[in-house]
């Protein structure tokens, strides 16, 4: 797909199958034309002379002139449209037959069908929302909890936009004085502003850039769930800890050891935060080759987590929490841990066994994932462990890795600024490093610097009709 071609007409279903209404949406320049040769209102003037922003109650009919179906067709007109062109669109009964036939004369009488994210991305391309904003559209699309639905409404609202506006005034603010500077460097006696000034805004503009980058690691936990790693021994009892935290059978369970052989992920929607749980391989000595890559992805995903469920089988908990100790708790000093002691219906006086040598913060909970005992519990000990900040619309918190990744890049750069202005840097190496900053930023919402690859990287994974 060409990203930067939007001269032709296109045309996409926007709602999933299976629904009693179906919409289809069209845009571009022959928009209205196109919808008129094959919508005939019931009663009054043809489609294509009626008033903008108002709905239509007519037929589609086939080539043949045979009804295909009774509809309601809405008209936007340019530049007062989602995508900022002529647009419509239909509304017919949700059977794929009809969805499918409408398509098929939208067509042939001069519409291509519209590509992943084409609708957002002529938005963007029309000025209609910048590309911080549509790719909020997509995270808008995919939210699971009210949290991911709050970040995506505050960046599509233009929060993070204005806030990246507001240091892009600054920063040019702190440029023009620099350049100003060069300008006129042969004359000592002007002075445009002093050092603590500049020092001053690049300052205000550094705990701005830190601030935004610090939100990403509470944002990808609420986007993309808290990492949650679930280790032990083999037939401690992960994987049936798993199935019943998840309630559905997405692990093998079995009595054989080393049953799990690789790394199983889901994630669950507790209490309106999504956590990431990752039941992982059976910990102990092996010759299995295979069984021993799955260990070592066992601790790879040991490291990667936030929280770590130790599941450890509650009739030997002494001797399992010996053996794994060493190889367990270094990884964890970083990390919340939770002691789960399993099959504590099958053990007696569990509570005597739980050992000393666990970390000051460690939280103990005493289960049977077979009876799904203490399950419950547990879960409120991961959303109290999670202790996320509650995001309203009007936050702004980074949930995108690549809006992370730029803003890491223009932290990198304001913080040379402000090396260059303490050691008496030259005002043109500053003024480079200024404009690093300012690019990078600029990289986040679009524009002159954005490259086609980057834009269609972004809206091919847009779901077609959006």
């Amino acid at each position: 797909m060409n990203i930067l071609y939007t001269d032709d007409t296109i045309c996409a279903i926007a709602t999933a199958q299976g629904g009693a209404i179906g919409t289809i949406r069209v845009s571009g320049k022959e928009a209205i034309s196109i919808t008129d040769k094959i919508f005939k209102p019931i009663s009054g003037a043809a489609f294509s002379d009626r008033k903008p922003y108002t709905l239509t109650f007519g037929n589609i009919y086939g080539e043949n002139g045979e009804i295909i179906d009774e509809v309601l067709v809405s008209l936007f007109k340019a530049p007062h449209s989602y995508t900022g062109e002529d647009s419509t669109e239909i509304s017919c009964h949700g059977s794929s037959y009809i969805l499918q036939q409408v398509m098929q004369l939208l067509i042939k009488n001069g519409c291509r069908a519209a590509g992943p994210g084409e609708f957002t991305q002529r938005a963007f391309l029309n000025g209609k929302m910048d590309l911080s904003q549509a790719e909020a559209v997509a995270d808008l699309i995919s939210s699971t909890s009210a949290a991911t639905h709050r970040m995506a409404m505050s960046q599509m609202r233009g929060g993070f936009s204005k806030e990246l506006s507001a240091l892009r005034e600054k920063l040019l603010h702190l440029t023009s004085l620099m350049e100003l500077e060069l300008d006129f460097s042969d004359h000592e006696e002007l002075e445009f502003a002093d050092r603590s000034e500049l020092v001053q805004i690049a300052g205000q503009v550094e705990t701005v850039i830190k601030r935004l980058v610090e939100s990403f690691t509470v944002g990808n936990a609420i986007k993309n769930g808290i990492p949650v790693a679930i280790i032990g021994e083999t037939n401690a009892g992960k994987s049936t800890l798993l199935n019943a935290l998840l309630n559905e059978d997405r692990a093998i369970v079995s009595d054989i050891h080393g049953t799990t052989r690789d790394v199983i992920e889901d994630t669950m929607n507790i209490n309106g935060i999504l956590f990431r749980f990752i039941d992982t391989a059976g910990i102990r000595e092996t010759t299995d080759m295979i069984e021993s890559i799955g260990i070592e992805r066992s601790f790879q995903k040991l490291d990667q987590a936030s929280i770590v469920l130790w599941v450890v089988d509650s009739t030997e908990a002494e001797a399992q929490i010996e053996t794994l100790k060493e190889k367990v708790l270094p990884r964890c000093n970083d990390k919340k841990l939770i002691l789960v002691m399993n099959k504590c219906d099958m053990a007696e006086n569990v509570h005597s066994t739980l050992p000393g040598i666990l970390p000051e913060n460690t939280e103990a909970i005493f289960i049977s994932a077979k009876q799904k005992q203490g399950i419950s519990e547990l879960q409120n000990v991961l959303v109290n462990m999670a202790a996320l900040p509650e995001v309203t619309q009007s936050d702004v918190v980074v949930s995108n890795i690549r809006h992370y990744e730029a803003l890491s890049h223009a932290l990198e750069s304001i913080h040379r600024v402000q090396e260059g202005m303490s050691i008496g840097l030259s005002g043109d190496l500053v003024s480079q490093d200024l404009r690093e900053c300012l690019f990078h930023l600029a990289e986040i919402v679009g524009g002159e610097i954005t490259n086609d690859e980057v834009l269609e990287n972004i809206f091919r994974n847009f779901c077609i009709g959006k």
